[in-house]
Protein backbone atom coordinates (compact mmCIF):
# COMPACT_ATOMS: atom_id res chain seq x y z
CA UNK A 1 0.00 0.00 0.00
CA UNK A 2 1.32 3.44 -0.95
CA UNK A 3 2.01 5.57 2.12
CA UNK A 4 1.67 9.30 2.65
CA UNK A 5 4.99 10.91 3.42
CA UNK A 6 5.75 13.63 5.93
CA UNK A 7 6.78 16.78 4.09
CA UNK A 8 9.71 18.90 5.21
CA UNK A 9 9.24 22.66 5.45
CA UNK A 10 11.77 25.48 5.26
CA UNK A 11 10.45 27.74 8.01
CA UNK A 12 12.91 30.32 9.28
CA UNK A 13 12.67 32.50 12.36
CA UNK A 14 9.19 33.96 12.65
CA UNK A 15 8.04 37.23 14.14
CA UNK A 16 5.76 36.55 17.11
CA UNK A 17 5.65 32.76 16.65
CA UNK A 18 8.40 30.98 18.55
CA UNK A 19 10.68 28.28 17.25
CA UNK A 20 9.43 26.04 20.08
CA UNK A 21 5.82 26.47 18.90
CA UNK A 22 6.78 25.55 15.32
CA UNK A 23 8.81 22.54 16.50
CA UNK A 24 5.92 21.21 18.58
CA UNK A 25 3.47 21.97 15.79
CA UNK A 26 5.57 20.05 13.26
CA UNK A 27 5.61 17.04 15.62
CA UNK A 28 1.80 17.09 15.68
CA UNK A 29 1.76 17.26 11.89
CA UNK A 30 4.07 14.22 11.77
CA UNK A 31 1.61 12.34 13.97
CA UNK A 32 -1.23 13.13 11.54
CA UNK A 33 0.80 11.67 8.66
CA UNK A 34 1.66 8.56 10.70
CA UNK A 35 -1.93 8.08 11.86
CA UNK A 36 -3.32 8.57 8.35
CA UNK A 37 -1.17 5.66 7.19
CA UNK A 38 -2.05 3.51 10.22
CA UNK A 39 -5.77 4.07 9.72
CA UNK A 40 -5.52 3.08 6.05
CA UNK A 41 -3.69 -0.12 7.02
CA UNK A 42 -6.39 -0.90 9.56
CA UNK A 43 -9.15 -0.25 7.02
CA UNK A 44 -7.46 -2.67 4.61
CA UNK A 45 -7.33 -5.34 7.34
CA UNK A 46 -10.96 -4.83 8.42
CA UNK A 47 -12.11 -4.85 4.78
CA UNK A 48 -11.13 -8.50 4.46
CA UNK A 49 -14.39 -9.26 6.28
CA UNK A 50 -16.61 -6.20 5.74
CA UNK A 51 -19.81 -7.83 7.04
CA UNK A 52 -18.29 -8.83 10.35
CA UNK A 53 -16.41 -5.53 10.71
CA UNK A 54 -19.09 -3.15 9.41
CA UNK A 55 -19.32 -1.09 12.62
CA UNK A 56 -15.54 -0.78 13.05
CA UNK A 57 -15.14 0.12 9.37
CA UNK A 58 -17.69 2.92 9.65
CA UNK A 59 -16.03 4.37 12.74
CA UNK A 60 -12.50 4.15 11.39
CA UNK A 61 -13.58 5.81 8.13
CA UNK A 62 -14.63 8.79 10.26
CA UNK A 63 -11.23 8.70 11.92
CA UNK A 64 -9.56 8.69 8.50
CA UNK A 65 -11.29 11.99 7.62
CA UNK A 66 -9.95 13.54 10.83
CA UNK A 67 -6.35 12.32 10.42
CA UNK A 68 -6.17 13.07 6.69
CA UNK A 69 -7.66 16.55 7.24
CA UNK A 70 -5.10 17.23 9.96
CA UNK A 71 -2.29 16.16 7.66
CA UNK A 72 -3.36 18.12 4.60
CA UNK A 73 -4.50 21.27 6.47
CA UNK A 74 -1.11 21.52 8.16
CA UNK A 75 0.70 21.20 4.84
CA UNK A 76 -1.08 24.31 3.55
CA UNK A 77 -0.43 26.09 6.85
CA UNK A 78 3.32 25.40 6.96
CA UNK A 79 3.83 26.09 3.23
CA UNK A 80 2.46 29.61 3.71
CA UNK A 81 5.17 30.27 6.32
CA UNK A 82 8.07 29.03 4.18
CA UNK A 83 10.73 31.42 2.95
CA UNK A 84 10.83 35.15 3.48
CA UNK A 85 7.58 36.92 4.45
CA UNK A 86 6.17 38.80 1.47
CA UNK A 87 3.36 41.32 1.28
CA UNK A 88 0.52 40.58 -1.14
CA UNK A 89 1.26 42.00 -4.56
CA UNK A 90 -0.88 45.02 -5.49
CA UNK A 91 -1.09 43.76 -9.10
CA UNK A 92 -1.59 40.05 -8.58
CA UNK A 93 -4.58 38.10 -9.87
CA UNK A 94 -5.39 37.15 -6.29
CA UNK A 95 -5.46 40.76 -5.11
CA UNK A 96 -7.76 41.71 -7.99
CA UNK A 97 -10.07 38.77 -7.22
CA UNK A 98 -10.19 39.72 -3.53
CA UNK A 99 -11.03 43.32 -4.40
CA UNK A 100 -13.73 42.17 -6.83
CA UNK A 101 -15.37 39.96 -4.14
CA UNK A 102 -14.96 42.17 -1.05
CA UNK A 103 -14.27 45.68 -2.37
CA UNK A 104 -10.78 45.87 -0.89
CA UNK A 105 -8.03 43.67 0.50
CA UNK A 106 -8.57 45.26 3.93
CA UNK A 107 -12.29 44.31 3.92
CA UNK A 108 -11.45 40.69 3.14
CA UNK A 109 -8.71 40.58 5.78
CA UNK A 110 -11.00 41.96 8.49
CA UNK A 111 -13.68 39.37 7.65
CA UNK A 112 -11.15 36.54 7.58
CA UNK A 113 -9.68 37.53 10.95
CA UNK A 114 -13.21 37.61 12.42
CA UNK A 115 -13.79 34.04 11.21
CA UNK A 116 -10.47 33.00 12.77
CA UNK A 117 -11.78 34.25 16.14
CA UNK A 118 -14.66 31.73 16.01
CA UNK A 119 -15.09 30.08 19.39
CA UNK A 120 -13.85 26.50 19.35
CA UNK A 121 -11.07 24.50 17.74
CA UNK A 122 -10.63 24.42 14.00
CA UNK A 123 -9.41 26.36 11.00
CA UNK A 124 -10.22 29.60 9.23
CA UNK A 125 -9.88 28.86 5.52
CA UNK A 126 -9.70 31.07 2.45
CA UNK A 127 -10.65 29.03 -0.60
CA UNK A 128 -11.76 29.16 -4.23
CA UNK A 129 -14.88 27.65 -5.76
CA UNK A 130 -14.07 26.86 -9.38
CA UNK A 131 -17.73 26.22 -10.23
CA UNK A 132 -18.84 29.77 -9.41
CA UNK A 133 -15.38 31.38 -9.83
CA UNK A 134 -15.66 32.87 -6.34
CA UNK A 135 -13.36 33.26 -3.38
CA UNK A 136 -14.88 32.19 -0.07
CA UNK A 137 -14.03 32.27 3.64
CA UNK A 138 -15.03 29.34 5.84
CA UNK A 139 -14.68 27.88 9.32
CA UNK A 140 -13.81 24.20 9.68
CA UNK A 141 -14.46 22.45 13.00
CA UNK A 142 -11.61 20.29 14.21
CA UNK A 143 -9.80 19.19 11.02
CA UNK A 144 -12.60 17.96 8.83
CA UNK A 145 -16.12 19.15 9.66
CA UNK A 146 -17.41 21.93 7.44
CA UNK A 147 -15.08 21.73 4.43
CA UNK A 148 -16.72 23.44 1.47
CA UNK A 149 -17.04 20.63 -1.07
CA UNK A 150 -15.12 21.12 -4.28
CA UNK A 151 -13.24 24.23 -3.17
CA UNK A 152 -9.46 24.60 -3.27
CA UNK A 153 -7.50 26.01 -0.36
CA UNK A 154 -5.67 29.28 -0.87
CA UNK A 155 -4.77 29.87 2.78
CA UNK A 156 -5.60 28.33 6.15
CA UNK A 157 -4.85 29.38 9.72
CA UNK A 158 -4.76 26.74 12.42
CA UNK A 159 -6.88 27.86 15.37
CA UNK A 160 -6.25 24.87 17.63
CA UNK A 161 -4.58 25.88 20.91
CA UNK A 162 -1.31 24.14 20.01
CA UNK A 163 -0.66 26.78 17.35
CA UNK A 164 -0.62 29.71 19.79
CA UNK A 165 -0.76 28.59 23.44
CA UNK A 166 3.01 28.60 24.14
CA UNK A 167 3.37 32.14 22.78
CA UNK A 168 0.06 33.78 23.69
CA UNK A 169 -1.77 31.46 26.14
CA UNK A 170 -5.39 32.25 25.23
CA UNK A 171 -4.85 35.48 23.27
CA UNK A 172 -5.90 34.29 19.82
CA UNK A 173 -6.03 37.82 18.43
CA UNK A 174 -2.29 38.40 18.95
CA UNK A 175 -1.51 35.06 17.32
CA UNK A 176 -3.66 35.90 14.27
CA UNK A 177 -1.81 39.21 13.86
CA UNK A 178 1.55 37.42 14.15
CA UNK A 179 0.49 34.81 11.59
CA UNK A 180 -0.27 37.50 9.01
CA UNK A 181 3.10 39.16 9.70
CA UNK A 182 4.88 35.98 8.60
CA UNK A 183 3.03 34.95 5.45
CA UNK A 184 4.82 34.42 2.16
CA UNK A 185 2.18 35.79 -0.20
CA UNK A 186 4.04 34.48 -3.26
CA UNK A 187 3.12 30.96 -2.12
CA UNK A 188 -0.48 31.96 -1.40
CA UNK A 189 -0.77 33.64 -4.81
CA UNK A 190 0.63 30.46 -6.37
CA UNK A 191 -2.08 28.44 -4.58
CA UNK A 192 -4.66 30.72 -6.18
CA UNK A 193 -3.08 30.40 -9.64
CA UNK A 194 -3.26 26.61 -9.35
CA UNK A 195 -6.86 26.75 -8.05
CA UNK A 196 -8.18 28.73 -11.01
CA UNK A 197 -6.69 26.40 -13.66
Amino acid sequence: MQKFEEQKFNIGELKGISKKTIEEHLKLYGAYVKNTNLVLEHIAELSKNPEKNAYELGEIQRRFSFEFGGMRNHEYYFQSLEGKPEKPSEKSLLRKAIESEWGSFENWLAKFKTIAMTRGIGWAVFCYDNKTKRLLNAWIDEQHIGHLTGTKWILGIDMWEHSFYLDYTTNKKQYIEAFFENLNWKIIEQNFSEAIK
